[in-house]
């Protein structure tokens, strides 16, 4: 009977929970089995451990059984071995649930830092106080080869009961730089994660955690510190850093697996995003290229412009800007918003200025261009869409045309320094077909300066567009208020400081325009019928208006030319024919007829009657073209004026 009621040998072989499964990793805390470093009381719980996650072999303790009653220890100590091995079993399936939930918080992430903060929201305070992600610098993509030496820099940590994530700058925290052959780095390539009280990372420990101002532990962590090496389906990417606070029991030997895992999701998060951080370069670069090399300087209007990127967390988009110069001094002032953050997205920029471009040299009304550009973006097939803002500038009329696609409106400053914010009839963005556009237009005061921007501008994390709008306008009031009328570079630098860098996480396009007008006397403008006569009626008003300027010296010259282009007109025309002079810093003469036959220059033959008039002019003027209108054409030549005459033409101006 004694045999019989003595405890089974193998009743306590189940009372060490088995070996840790591959999982996956979530926000429930994985329970820590005991330590030989914590307090070695019955019953005590890790802190931060969630209700209802028991830790394996510290359960409610039962009475000791009374000595001389070997039966009842018996038994005792083999309901206890099964009590134990049961605790144990349900503290692995806790921590594979905590693993699976973190796995899938972490996957959620669709670029770099919603990786890590799925990674942060995962594991504080379940399983850390601290966290601390430091990146390989450069990270490799594809099958690039990784920079050598080993270089770490902090990416960002989160630290406290929120777990409040801190990005770390450009220049926070110097690099952490083991070589590739020391301790460290070993450790790190062997992709297993280790404690902080390794011999071998002794020396780095300060320099990983120093960045996090405020960290709740001593200067030697010893086992309340994790670092797991993150590696990527090829190389190493970077480090993870886990920290328990002073007040809370150091890990265990079974965390080393739950960190193993938590490191392995994340590791397949960031490099995951590699690509789209070069990407993101890559659209920036292409950006770049596609933007105006430089601004036009066109007769009585003066431009500035800025182009910042997107913040350093997120990538480029598809803003643009451009000024287009048009017949009669006119330009064309543009700013567009490719909605989106992309490779396509700026692809899909480029595309739509260098259409913007060709309508408008056809000198096409604001709401035209916008309808032929919408339609254009739908034959793209891009699921994109943009916003656009298209205005006109005329110079001698002093007027503005503006046509608004689902765009911020533009801000006037008028001469006297008061802001106002123009009301744009609004139209739908670009690519939704279907929508009518709408011209406004309004007087364009000299001295007046008009900002064009895009959203990103106005528009952040901590604020609405109509709020922006407001800054700005008040912004322009305050400037010119101690500068008047303010410099356009000043007053551009000005406007950018309304930007918040931490809520910055879109591009910014800026183009300003000064409206310097034209002097009425520096115009010659007629309406000529389409005779065989008219053009010795033109040659009689051009020389009655350049003896007028005092620029009889350019007389033959200029007679020759008009001469010709306006027989040239009269030959294809049906309607009067447009005969204008304009005297800046340069004489101009635009022909203006309603046939879209643009002339071409040839060779004329010993018996031809004509076809040298265009020839005559190439030779003469110092620039010649022809534009193709929606109405016709226009044909012009510049000449320089001698420099004695430019400034008697300033001041008679």
């Amino acid at each position: 009977m004694r045999q019989v009621m003595e405890p089974h040998p193998r009743a306590d072989t189940n009372t060490v929970p088995p070996a840790q499964q591959p999982g996956e990793a979530a926000p429930r805390t994985p329970p820590s089995r005991p330590s030989s470093a914590g307090s070695g009381r019955s019953g005590e719980v890790p802190g931060g451990v969630p209700e209802g996650l028991r830790l394996p072999g510290r359960g409610a303790a039962r009475p000791a059984p009374a000595a001389g009653a070997p039966a009842e220890r018996g038994r005792g100590e083999a309901e206890r071995g099964r009590d134990e091995a049961d605790r144990g079993s349900e503290a692995q399936s806790d921590r594979l649930r905590f693993l699976d939930l973190a796995a899938r918080r972490i996957a959620r992430g669709v670029d770099l830092d919603e990786t890590l903060r799925g990674l942060y929201e995962a594991v504080i305070p379940a399983f850390a106080d601290v966290v601390l992600v430091h990146l390989r610098e450069p990270l490799a993509a594809g099958e690039g080869r990784p920079a050598e030496p080993l270089v770490l820099r902090l990416h960002s940590f989160a630290q406290g009961p929120e777990g409040v994530v801190t990005a770390a700058s450009a220049g926070a925290a110097g690099p952490v730089r083991p070589t590739v052959t020391g301790p460290f780095a070993e450790l790190l390539l062997a992709r297993q994660p280790v404690f902080g009280d390794v011999p071998e990372i002794e020396a780095v420990v300060t320099e990983l955690l120093e960045p996090v101002a405020g960290m709740p532990t001593t200067a030697a962590p010893g086992r309340r510190l994790i670092i797991a090496p993150l590696y990527g389906r090829r190389h190493l990417l970077g480090t993870v850093a886990l920290l328990r606070a002073v007040g809370r029991p150091a890990f265990a030997a079974d965390d080393l697996l739950v960190a193993a895992q938590l490191a392995t999701h994340t590791a397949l998060g960031v490099d995951a995003s590699v690509p789209s951080v070069h990407e993101a370069s890559a659209a920036d670069a292409l950006q770049l290229r596609m933007l105006p090399s430089s601004l036009p300087e066109t007769t009585g209007v003066r431009l500035a412009s800025r182009y910042l990127p997107a913040a350093e967390t997120s990538q480029g988009g598809g803003d643009w800007y451009d000024a287009i110069p048009l017949p009669g001094n006119r330009v064309a002032l543009v700013v567009g918003d490719v909605i989106g953050h992309s490779m396509t997205s700026a692809a899909m920029m480029g595309q739509l200025r260098t259409t913007v471009q060709t309508l408008a040299r056809l000198d096409l009304p604001p709401e035209e261009v916008l309808y032929h550009l919408d339609e254009q973006a739908q034959r793209l097939g891009s699921e994109h869409m943009a916003t656009c803002l298209y205005a006109i500038y005329d110079p001698i009329s002093q007027r503005l045309l503006v046509a608004d696609a689902g765009h911020p409106p533009p801000v006037l400053l008028h001469p006297d320094g008061s802001g106002e914010v123009l009301q744009v009839p609004p139209g739908a963005p670009i690519g939704v077909g279907g929508v009518p556009f709408q011209t406004l237009e309004l007087p364009a005061p000299t001295g007046g300066t008009l900002l064009l921007y895009t959203d990103g501008l106005v528009e952040s994390r901590n604020r609405d567009v109509w709020t922006g709008m407001e800054l700005l306008r008040g912004r322009l009031e305050a400037v010119a208020a101690r500068v008047a009328p303010p410099p356009l570079d000043m007053l551009c630098d000005a406007v950018l400081t309304l930007l918040d860098p931490d809520a910055r996480d879109d591009d910014v396009a800026l183009l300003a325009a000064r409206f310097d007008g034209f002097p009425p006397l520096n115009v010659a403008y007629w309406f000529l019928s389409p005779q065989p006569q008219t053009a010795g009626r033109a040659r009689q008003l051009t020389r009655r208006a350049l003896h007028r300027w005092g620029l009889g010296s350019m007389l033959d010259a200029t007679e020759l030319m008009v001469s010709e282009v306006v027989t040239n007109a009269v030959r294809y025309a049906s309607r009067p024919i447009a005969l204008r002079l304009l005297r800046t810093d340069v004489l101009r003469c635009e022909v203006g007829d309603d046939s879209p036959q643009v002339p071409r220059m040839r060779r004329a033959h010993a018996g031809d009657e004509g076809g040298r008039g265009l020839f005559l002019v190439d030779q003469l003027a110092v620039r010649w073209g022809a534009t193709l209108l929606s109405t016709g054409k226009v044909v012009w030549f510049e000449q320089e004026i001698p420099e004695e005459y430019r400034q008697q033409g300033a001041d008679a101006a």
